[in-house]
């Protein structure tokens, strides 16, 4: 399999994946207060959105680079 094509089937999956999930939580920890031998921290949860049209854009250019990567084998 072509590189181009691999890197075709890897957009697509990435993009669906995108399509699916439509964030991602993470818990990051924050020093509130560092003052000597005493430090104060705090959870915070984030959350990263993930646009619907990112994915859609994935896919897209992934079909079209898998039909660019057989045109260019069968040539």
């Amino acid at each position: 399999m072509k590189p181009i094509a691999v890197l075709g089937v890897l957009l697509i999956a990435i993009g669906v994946a995108g399509l699916l999930i439509a964030n991602i939580s993470f818990t990051e920890k924050t020093v509130i207060v560092d003052a000597g031998p005493l430090k104060v921290t705090a959870d915070q949860q984030r959350t990263i959105p993930i646009p619907s049209i990112a994915g859609v854009i994935a896919v897209v250019v992934g079909a079209g680079l898998l039909f660019y990567g057989r045109n260019k084998a069968s040539s």
